[in-house]
């Protein structure tokens, strides 16, 4: 007992020891989506001001592939040493653990929360070629031409999946789902014909909306965006159940020390807070939250208890 009791007090004082010179070398941050990408955009816009706080590099790291998996895990697998982060997004913090049984991680297991950073609404937006000027026409053609459609979204179990997802069951309708490995892909696919539709992020809607390419059908937000105020919400557009918003969170590995913790909470959500980060973001249709690490557990458990009924009504799986 006293060999036992002695470990435990000198894993202590090298955790507290660890905690106090930290950070000493450069910080990874790893976004399991490829350059371009909402969380890409997220945390381009206030790493370097973060390692200024910290004294050392924030590196970025691109890392995608199976949605959102892939990078997940490798944090997931990750040293607890405050030296390898996430920034990650509905999908894989969330929804995964309801459509896959073979899940590599457990994001409410084997990652500790830092701060619910961003969250930005999705544009449900068509092809041109489709005709359709509004949600009401759109959901008619596809009555009309069952099997004719189909719809592009950032991976199986993103928000951009399942957000059309709960629209086809609250409609009657039906469409196939193409999932992409990025925002931009999946509009490239609206763009070219190989979908009709999808509901996806501004930042990625916008240009082509603007270029007159797109037409913008709604906004899964239930009231409207100032930034786009002319586009109606679902709600407005007949669907008032329909509601989704994408967040993107900064975790890190489960035994990163709490007084690591603690200083990256502080840190991230200053450098999110500057004038200058919140009106980057703002200009690619992103708001800054910056919450607590306790405020994001809680969201984290809020939006399982709200989404499980409708994956599971859906039958989305990603095995």
């Amino acid at each position: 007992m006293i060999r036992i009791t002695a470990a435990l007090v000198g894993l202590t004082l090298a955790l507290g020891a660890q905690a106090q010179t930290w950070p000493v070398r450069p910080i990874r941050l790893v976004v399991p989506f490829p350059p371009g990408s909402s969380p890409d955009v997220l945390v381009r816009s206030f790493n370097e001001r973060l390692g200024q706080r910290l004294g050392q590099p924030v590196i970025i790291e691109n890392r995608p592939g199976g949605g959102g998996i892939t990078g997940t895990n490798a944090v997931a697998k990750a040293d607890g040493d405050g030296y390898t982060l996430l920034v990650s997004t509905n999908g894989p913090l969330v929804y995964n653990t309801q459509m896959s049984k073979n899940l590599p991680y457990d994001p409410f297991k084997d990652f500790v929360p830092v701060t619910l950073a961003a969250a930005q609404s999705s544009i449900c937006a068509a092809g041109v070629q489709v005709g359709a000027k509004n949600m009401g026409e759109f959901i008619e053609q596809m009555k009309r031409n069952p099997g004719k459609f189909n719809f592009s979204s950032t991976g199986v179990g993103s928000l951009s999946h399942l957000a059309v997802e709960i629209m086809k069951i609250r409609t009657g309708t039906f469409a196939v789902h193409i999932p992409y490995a990025s925002s931009p892909l999946a509009v490239t696919a609206i763009l070219q014909g190989d979908v009709q539709f999808g509901c996806l992020p501004p930042v990625a809607i916008m240009p082509q909306v603007l270029a007159g390419k797109m037409v913008p059908l709604a906004v899964t937000t239930g009231q409207r965006n100032p930034l786009f105020p002319d586009i109606p919400t679902l709600r407005e557009s007949g669907f008032p159940e329909v509601e989704a918003l994408a967040w993107m969170a900064i975790v890190a590995p489960a035994k990163t020390p709490p007084e690591i913790v603690a200083r990256l909470n502080r840190e991230i959500t200053d450098a999110l807070r500057q004038p200058e980060t919140v009106e980057r973001l703002r200009r690619a249709y992103i708001d800054v939250i910056a919450s607590t690490p306790e405020g994001l557990a809680q969201h984290m458990q809020s939006e399982l208890s709200r989404w499980t009924p409708v994956i599971k009504r859906s039958g989305a799986s990603i095995d």
